[in-house]
């Protein structure tokens, strides 16, 4: 699957290296290309590959830019195979080793195999943000994850409906899918990959896009493991309300007490709605199993 905005020169050859690639194995497949209201020559060039191999693309056409989230997953739903492959059509992703990539998925059993970048082929403004979001990740999700957000990857279109209502129609799909099945320990894998220079114009929005990141992993957590919030949020309101008590006994002429007893409160709370939240995801995650 191939969400595309404004692609019109490198789409064609998108198609061309995973048909290259899939084709002569034993492998059944469909193309779907999800147009996102590109507004250069993106819906004429995609008819015409749609022309050349009608047997194996499908075009879906959005009428307005709903974003990568949302096209991804419109091309979701309509898909007639269990599994899903999803890429990008600026050639930075290698394309032409996806029947490799399918053949290992199927033999390991896996729920999701994923490309892993090299940190090296990252663009460097984007390191930082991205090294920081993925320490974040990592907490969170209790695993070292090689690649958040990588947009070359295999899943199973089951459990990627399942996480639907909590997938955004932005850039942070892949982010999001794969915080979700790490935090219900899913059988997930990664194979190194190369990363090419894209062709044409970067769509992300790097601050922008990054405080989303930052908000999403947020959210995520708070959905599948609250804990890993609240507690050292509580933990830390605990040890401002400890050293206020102890900075005030012995440099102040009043005890700050009432300050003290404030926090401590707090922190209790805090800790309070946390293992309720807890427990509202773990019936939640109960009742659907």
């Amino acid at each position: 699957m191939i969400p595309v905005n404004n692609e019109e020169k490198s789409i064609k050859n998108t198609v061309d290296e995973i048909m290259n690639s899939l084709n002569n194995t034993e492998i059944n497949y469909e193309i779907i290309i999800v147009n996102d209201g590109s507004v250069d020559n993106t819906s004429q060039v995609i008819e015409e590959i749609h022309s050349m191999y009608k047997d194996n693309v499908n075009i879906i056409q959005n009428k307005k830019n709903g974003g990568y989230g949302f096209s991804l997953k419109r091309g979701i739903k309509s898909s007639k195979f269990s599994n899903i492959f999803i890429t990008d059509a600026d050639g930075t992703y290698p394309n032409n080793r996806m029947a490799e990539f399918v053949k290992y998925y199927y033999e390991n059993k896996l729920d999701m195999l994923i490309g892993a970048r090299d940190k090296k082929q990252i663009p460097l403004i984007r390191r930082p943000a991205k090294a920081v979001l993925n320490m974040f990740a990592n907490y969170i999700s209790g695993f070292k994850i090689p690649d958040l957000n990588s947009g070359f990857r295999i899943f199973s279109k089951s459990i990627a409906l399942k996480y639907f209502g909590i997938i955004p129609d932005g850039f942070s799909f892949t982010s999001t899918i794969t915080l979700s099945m790490f935090s219900e320990k899913g059988d997930i894998e990664y194979l190194p990959i190369e990363y090419n220079k894209r062709d044409g114009k970067s769509k992300i929005r790097p601050i922008k896009d990054t405080l989303n990141f930052f908000s999403l992993v947020f959210r995520t957590i708070l959905y599948f493991n609250p804990l890993k919030i609240f507690v050292p949020f509580s933990f830390m309101v605990w040890l401002s309300g400890i050293g206020v008590f102890v900075y005030s006994y012995l440099y102040m002429d009043n005890l700050m007490d009432i300050t003290t007893i404030v926090l401590l409160l707090t922190s209790v709370q805090i800790f309070s709605i946390g293992l309720v939240a807890d427990l509202v995801v773990k019936r939640s995650v109960g009742g659907k199993s």
